[in-house]
């Protein structure tokens, strides 16, 4: 049980009082219907009923109607809050006799409210006084209470008779003062006050089980039911103590001292009528009928947060009733008075003008103000606090306005280096609420590394990962920066900020093991980036392990966690990176370089040319540098074999093995892009004679003018070269590769080549050349005769007849039948041969594949006379001669051809080859 003195509640003016004034003329005060005898309010009207048996309707206009609802009086009156239904209770007749009437508002009989229902009210056989009446809000239940004792409960539909039904609940010897209904989800509950003792019923039970609350009731209209604020308790006013009623058990009390009148439960207020101890005792509550008037004090109780939110004194009060949001008080002299609690807000300022910051914030709570209100007066209590001193009670305070009130208003009043304690708190409830920004977390961050806390510092970064309110990547920041790097480096690594916490690791604690082995642990994509980032700083003091996570990552990655799962794993989904792309991390570490590189082949055959030029150019400067000549034998083949493996590029390659001076490999290198006169040139460059004409004889077939290149390098020799050139020019006499004049020419520069070098080759030339002119001498000889016989026969044919005397076909070889062809050529066909085998019926088909020889060499005779003139313009016109001839050389312009049909004297294919072979010459010679 709580027991609490109203002596120590504080005692504010929280309404307004006001005499209702009669709109018909504002000047007079409004006044009552006389005699009132009962009185309630809801749906929006008050309800009045009077001695006389009318019950009068009042609106919020203050128009008043009223019908004859009984024929004697009104005692007593019930208006639901949910339906327009009033039930009431009077007298018809003279005697103890009262009726239940149940009116429907919304209807209307003969222009009077509609009753739909009359019962007597009468507990038993004995007739006895109504005291008190409730009706429950779904209108299946109403309760009558009598001055014997007895509680007369109906059930079912309160507005039909034949829905329902009546029965005795509760019989006793003490008068009935007080009923109420109580609904708590689907259990009703009827709580009984007498003037003795107080009961509790359960409805919702067909047994209708007792329970005994108290043995000390209270006085009739001194009981009421509390809203659900109050857990709809039943309250009962004793002239002591308010007593809260739970259906089961007695709950608190509050030590209201006096005798009370009037016990009403509106909008969470309390409302207490008090009897004023100064005026003098009256008869009794109830009487109708007094001489003087009673002072009487009304109090409102605010039982939440313990004040009194109004008091005042006045005359004989009837009732206090709660409509269109504020409260009326009814008073004998037919006066109306109206109280209008004030808003919220001026509230909290007389609260605030006393300093009373937590019965401000406990109303405002109680009034459900929104959150910018309960933050403002927060901050009003904050700055109270402050202003007195009280910096811890202050920045509770300001705690509370987190997520409303700008966080640089309290920041900047706790600047102060004493008060870095409660800046601190402020700051880390800002970020347990996730409110802080990036410069909240600085602060924060600062105020530990200035406090040395690291207990709470540890406590900060380490919290849970769900439970993380701050900018983690601004934490790293702040704690490298004040030096915390074991801190930042935990952060970075639960959080997985891969960047700074190798930043940390390689740049501040110098930890280059633990950068690696981390490196290793990440996903690919960052392995590789960070690898790009940090390998040359890792490649310079841990190469091996730097060169071993270089393997992997270039062949088959996997973090070091999960390489249980890389046998499971599809090949086509392996990560590999572009070896190529790392090369430049070995700067300055060959030997590792080396390695990589030579592992990356050995892995991967189809790696990237920059590959293997730059395992090349290693192998070319072990080489280069070594001095053992059995290890210098084993380098030169590795770096053969490298080269043999086509798969570096070739210009890259030529320029390695020139600017390293290895012979194998440049010699290697032109054979294979058919280089040949590089080949021979790099012999004359390093004075090689026997090579040089090796070179010749090795590719003299596919590139001719190796001889003649040989030739003019052995000519410029001052030396005694006379075995070379001799050589040179029996390979030039066989394969007619320059004229004799070329060669004198040629030869005529070198002092030491005599007339001997040349004179077997001149005297061959001679003879051949004799042998040639013999032969062209006989052919013409020939030729000629065959000519003379060819005209003869032409004569001859042409001058007389010629007798065909074939007995055989030239082309069956039978004997001839007629009908048969003959030709001049002396060949004779049987006329079916003919037809079958020959092409045209003007030729011979014996003579027919010779003639068209014959036709043939005589047109690319006459093609080739037409193309003299034009190469010889194109010739000399065009600045590249070599092309040109080149051209006409694949045309086959300069091929031997012999022709026997040429008359004597006529110009030949022979002489036109002469002059462009001259002109060839000459041209050539210009050029060069």
């Amino acid at each position: 049980m709580i027991m609490a003195a109203f002596l120590q509640w504080r005692k504010f003016v929280f309404f307004d009082k006001d005499t209702v004034k009669d709109p018909a003329d504002s000047g007079k005060t409004f006044i009552l219907p006389k005699r009132i005898s009962a009185s309630d309010s809801g749906r929006g009207h008050v309800v009045l009923g009077d001695m006389e048996g009318q019950i009068w309707l009042m609106t919020r206009s203050l128009q008043l109607t009223s019908f004859q609802a009984y024929k004697l009086r009104v005692t007593h009156l019930f208006q639901l809050k949910q339906h327009s239904i009033l039930v009431s209770v009077g007298q018809d007749e003279h005697g103890i006799n009262p009726l239940v009437k149940v009116w429907n508002l919304d209807k209307r009989d003969s222009g009077n409210p509609l009753c739909t229902r009359i019962f007597p009210a009468v507990p038993s056989n004995k007739p006895a006084e109504v005291s008190c009446l409730s009706v429950h809000e779904n209108l299946n239940f109403m309760a009558i209470g009598f001055t014997d004792g007895s509680v007369v409960l109906t059930k079912g539909d309160i507005t039909r008779d034949r829905h329902s039904k009546t029965l005795t609940l509760h019989e006793g010897s003490s008068p009935v003062t007080g009923l109420a209904f109580r609904q708590m989800a689907k259990v009703t509950h009827l709580f009984v006050a007498t003037l003795e003792k107080v009961f509790c019923y359960t409805l919702s039970n067909k047994e209708y089980p007792k329970v005994e609350l108290d043995t000390h009731g209270c006085a009739l209209c001194c009981s009421s039911l509390a809203d659900p604020s109050q857990d709809s308790q039943f309250i009962v006013a004793g002239d002591e103590c308010v007593y809260l009623y739970q259906p089961d058990e007695r709950g608190p009390c509050f030590a209201f001292d006096g005798h009370k009148l009037l016990t009403h439960w509106h909008r969470g207020y309390l409302f207490l009528l008090i009897k004023d101890v100064k005026s003098p005792n009256k008869s009794g509550f109830g009487s109708g009928e007094s001489s003087l008037s009673e002072k009487q004090v009304l109090t409102i109780y605010d039982l939440d947060n313990k004040f009194i939110a109004y008091s005042a004194s006045f005359d004989d009060v009837i009732d206090v009733l709660a409509e269109w949001g504020s409260f009326y008080i009814l008073t004998r002299d037919g006066k109306m008075f109206i109280l209008q609690e004030k808003d919220t807000q001026t509230k909290l300022e007389m609260l605030f003008k006393k300093n009373l910051f937590v019965m401000a914030i406990n109303l405002a709570k109680s009034q459900h103000l929104d959150s910018d209100g309960l933050s403002e007066i927060f901050r009003q209590y904050g700055d109270h606090l402050y202003l007195k001193g009280d910096h811890d009670g202050a920045i509770q305070q300001y705690i509370r306005t987190t997520g409303k009130l700008e966080p640089s208003y309290v920041i900047r009043k706790f600047l102060d280096a004493q008060r870095i304690h409660n800046l601190t708190a402020y700051l880390q409830a800002l970020h347990r609420q996730s409110l802080a920004n990036a410069d909240h977390t600085t602060l924060l961050l600062n105020c530990y590394t200035k406090l040395k806390d690291s207990s709470k510092l540890e406590e900060f970064i380490k919290s849970s990962e769900s439970e993380v309110h701050f900018d983690v990547e601004i934490a790293i920041k702040v704690l490298r920066q004040a030096g915390y790097h074991s801190h930042a480096v935990f952060l970075a690594e639960r959080h997985q900020h891969h960047e700074w916490y190798l930043k940390i690791q390689l740049e501040d604690l110098k930890n280059y093991q633990e950068g690696l082995r981390y490196i290793g642990r990440l996903p690919f994509e960052q392995t590789e980036s960070n690898m790009k980032r940090y390998g040359k700083t890792l490649m310079h003091h841990v190469p091996e392990g730097t060169t071993l996570l270089l393997k992997r990552l270039c062949t088959n990655y996997h973090p070091n966690e999960n390489l249980m799962e890389k046998v499971s794993l599809d090949s086509s989904l392996l990560n590999k990176a572009n070896s190529e792309e790392f090369i430049p991390i070995f700067a300055n570490n060959p030997r590792e370089l080396k390695a990589f590189l030579e592992h990356m082949i050995d892995v991967d055959p189809r790696s990237s040319q920059g590959v293997y030029d730059t395992l090349l150019e290693l192998r070319l400067q072990d080489w280069a540098h070594e001095q053992d000549p059995e290890k210098k034998k084993v380098c030169q083949g590795e770096a053969l074999s490298l080269l043999r493996s086509d798969n570096t590029v070739f210009d890259k390659a030529l320029v390695l093995c020139q600017m390293h001076n290895f012979k194998e490999g440049v010699l290697y290198l032109y054979e294979k892009g058919k280089l040949y006169q590089q080949i021979m040139h790099y012999h004359m460059q390093n004075e090689e004679y026997g090579k040089v004409v090796d070179a010749c004889k090795r590719y003299g077939d596919l590139e001719g003018c190796l001889w003649e290149q040989a030739l003019g390098y052995f000519a410029r020799k001052e030396e005694d070269c006379k075995t070379y050139i001799s050589e040179v020019l029996h390979h030039i006499d066989q394969k007619n590769l320059m004229p004799p004049l070329l060669v004198v020419q040629t030869l005529a520069h070198n002092s030491t080549a005599t007339l001997s070098v040349i004179k077997d080759y001149l005297i061959n030339k001679l003879q051949r050349e004799s042998q040639q002119i013999e032969d062209d001498e006989r052919k013409i000889c020939q030729y000629r005769q065959e000519t003379s016989h060819l005209r003869s026969e032409i004569q001859e044919l042409k001058a007389s007849a010629k007798i065909f005397q074939k007995t055989k076909c030239n082309m069956c070889n039978s004997p001839l039948e007629l009908p048969s062809v003959h030709f001049l050529c002396s060949h004779s066909f049987h006329q079916h041969c003919f037809e079958s085998y020959a092409e045209s019926d003007a030729e011979c088909p014996t003579c027919t594949p010779e003639n068209r020889k014959v036709m043939d060499l005589l047109r690319a005779q006459d093609q080739k006379r037409d193309l003299h003139d034009h190469f010889n313009r194109q010739l000399r016109s065009s600045n590249d001669g070599f092309s040109v001839v080149a051209d006409y050389f694949g045309r086959g312009v300069f091929n031997k051809l012999t022709l026997v049909t040429d008359p004597p004297g006529s110009k030949t294919v022979g002489s036109l080859e002469v002059n462009l072979q001259r002109d060839l010459l000459i041209h050539t010679k210009r050029n060069c």
